[in-house]
């Protein structure tokens, strides 16, 4: 086929008839200088599609590791044991603390459920943590604590987004790629910004890994958890290199020859999607050989190679830390108790505590924990109140809360062994050294070596950034 016929093709009959198909549009012109070892460095250059803003300050950390744990863990089963909830137990809240909040599926006068698991301290630092977190209490001298995290949202969908983007409602760029827009990439072999989800589905769906108003080349790329990273990325069989090159050429210069009509960088972006793709055809294989882990890091993650779990994600995580990847999001779903709060507390740290315990001490023993953050913790905690619904099935459960919560950090200048922030008796308002959602944004980028003051992004006639107009860095929690 002569190369003025290819121009003629219609972008339907190239996309379907060609027998290539979208997923395997990846290489194109870089399989001309390396074709045998089908590798190649990306000739776009991404600081057109970057702020390049490069570090305000000092960076603390290289990566960050964001452990999401969707629906929201209870932190009165988990981090912060409230005696008076045992000793109250089935008693109404009293009036001066419920005050006029209003809860979804929690009737007025509802009585107060006490803690399900027993407590303890850990660690030099006597870190308060459940008995259903065994392997955190192995790490207590390494995290730092914030026992009175609160938000501004009440439901899971905007609350998830309000964390990961800032803002209730989707459309908002997330702190993943705000991180990767301000600093670039690291590495040419791996996207900049990878996302795993190890539950079921999101409340806040893509929205909550969304470039947003920010050059898509931003968007977090979603991995798989088990097989191939992402499908159709392998040379499908009987296409040859030669072949791919071929085709693949011509669709670069087709897409340069738009870009330099339009000038529109969602092009580069496509062409700098494509060349991705093409390195993870070498990358992807390499990185998913879990195989070749010794025994004994499997062993402490409790994975198990070709099975798809929150370990898995979590070693690949670490994995990817190696390989330059500089912001990780393992989304792990399934934490909404509204019944049965110690049968969903027990079921869902059995399948994260043991490898969020891992990632921290197998970082340290290879030292890059002081250059990796690890940020565990969901989008609001749980009412120190009962939720009973028999005509919904429901009982001893507990309510959304987003007044007070519990969430920990690891890594960096973050203060190993640190506890701050205090709740009531009933755990239902801070008391001491609350910390904002804004708050823990503002930390994360710090740690990045970014003002989130001075990151912004100019759209639809203002400035915005990830805090809006709010946030402080908790300078008391690091070193």
């Amino acid at each position: 086929m002569s190369h003025n016929l290819l121009l003629q093709l219609t972008r339907r009959t190239f996309l379907s008839d060609c027998g290539v198909g979208t997923g395997k549009l990846a290489l194109a012109s870089l399989l001309g200088s390396r074709l045998s070892e089908k590798q190649a460095i990306a000739e776009v250059d991404g600081a057109n599609l970057a702020g390049n803003v490069q570090p305000h300050h000092k960076q603390q950390v290289k990566a960050v590791i964001h452990l999401f744990m969707a629906g929201a863990p209870s932190q009165l089963e988990l981090f912060t044991e409230k005696p008076l909830l045992k000793e109250l137990e089935g008693q109404p809240l009293p009036d001066s603390i419920l005050g006029d909040q209003r809860y979804a599926f929690i009737q007025a006068n509802a009585g107060v459920l006490g803690p399900q698991f027993k407590f303890g301290r850990h660690g030099d630092s006597g870190q308060e943590i459940s008995e259903a977190l065994p392997y955190l209490h192995t790490i207590a001298d390494d995290i730092c604590m914030f026992r009175a995290v609160h938000t501004d949202q009440f439901n899971h969908a905007p609350a998830q987004l309000f964390f990961n983007t800032g803002f209730g409602q989707p459309g908002r760029p997330s702190i993943g790629s705000w991180a990767m827009y301000a600093l670039g990439a690291e590495t040419q072999d791996l996207p900049a910004y990878v996302v795993m989800n190890t539950g079921g589905g999101l409340s806040g769906g893509a929205g909550l890994y969304s470039s947003g108003f920010l050059p898509t080349v931003n968007t977090g790329v979603m991995f798989r958890n088990q097989g191939a990273p992402i499908l159709n990325v392998s040379t499908p069989a009987g296409i040859s290199d030669q072949s791919q090159h071929e085709t693949f050429a011509v669709l670069r210069e087709l897409n340069e020859q738009q870009y330099n009509k339009l000038n529109d960088p969602e092009i580069q972006t496509r062409i700098s999607s494509f060349e991705m793709a093409a390195r993870l055809q070498v990358s992807a294989p390499e990185l998913m050989e879990l195989n070749r882990e010794t025994q004994e890091t499997l062993d402490l993650y409790g994975c198990k190679p070709e099975q798809a779990s929150f370990a898995r994600a979590c070693l690949l995580a670490r994995r990817m830390v190696q390989r330059g990847v500089r912001y990780i999001n393992i989304f792990h779903s399934g934490w909404d108790a509204h019944s049965n709060v110690k049968g969903n507390c027990s079921s869902n740290c059995t399948k994260t505590d043991q490898a969020s315990a891992a990632l921290v001490k197998d970082l340290k023993r290879l030292g890059l924990l002081d250059s990796t953050l690890v940020v565990w913790g969901g989008e609001f905690g749980r009412t120190p109140m009962v939720e009973q619904n028999p005509t919904l099935g429901r009982s001893n459960g507990r309510d959304h809360h987003p007044q007070a919560y519990t969430m920990w950090m690891a890594g960096g200048s973050m203060k190993p062994g640190f506890s701050m922030g205090q709740t009531d008796d009933f755990g239902f308002h801070p008391t001491d050294e609350g910390v904002h959602v804004h708050d823990i944004q503002a930390t994360i980028l710090h740690q990045m070596g970014l003002d989130h003051e001075k990151l912004t992004y100019h759209h639809a006639g203002r400035d915005f950034r990830l805090t809006d107009v709010h946030g402080k860095v908790i300078t008391k929690a690091m070193t």
